[in-house]
């Protein structure tokens, strides 16, 4: 019998290749159907059905524009449980910057803002203890 698994149903939302190249667009500012399939490369009835899919499950929204002199469009963008999804897009990131970048190094640099530091993916516990070796530090419990 499979395991009741969050990490499985999440999966079966963002899981595919198109759908989390998809929010990482998104997460940059890239929001027009046109824009997402050119960053993506992704296939346009494949784009469509993925877009649709994070609308319905409430991680996108759609949102009506209008520029001047043509008709109404829409955008997408994050909904508050889409932004929660920032830290996972980081980790993959972060991942891969660390073990799959080639020589000239990561393709992208995330910075905080405010400070202009390299922003990374980290986990802490509710008590606030950042976990360095998280294979000897995680105790899981089943439900």
């Amino acid at each position: 019998m499979a395991r009741n698994c969050s990490v499985a149903a999440t999966l079966e939302l963002i899981g595919e290749q198109w759908s989390l190249l998809a929010l990482r667009e998104v997460f940059l500012g890239v929001r027009r159907f046109d824009a997402i399939a050119d960053a993506t490369g992704a296939p346009r009835a494949v784009l469509v059905r993925r877009l649709r899919t994070l609308v319905e499950t409430g991680i996108l929204e759609r949102v009506d524009y209008r520029e001047p002199g043509a008709r109404t469009r829409q955008e997408y963008r994050l909904t508050p449980a889409g932004r929660e999804l920032q830290p996972v897009l980081t980790a993959l990131m972060q991942w891969g910057d660390k073990h799959l970048a080639g020589p000239d190094g990561p393709p992208l640099a995330i910075t905080h803002t405010e400070c202009g530091e390299p922003v990374r993916a980290t986990l802490c516990c509710a008590a606030g203890h950042h976990l360095e070796d998280t294979g000897r530090e995680l105790t899981a419990t089943p439900r």
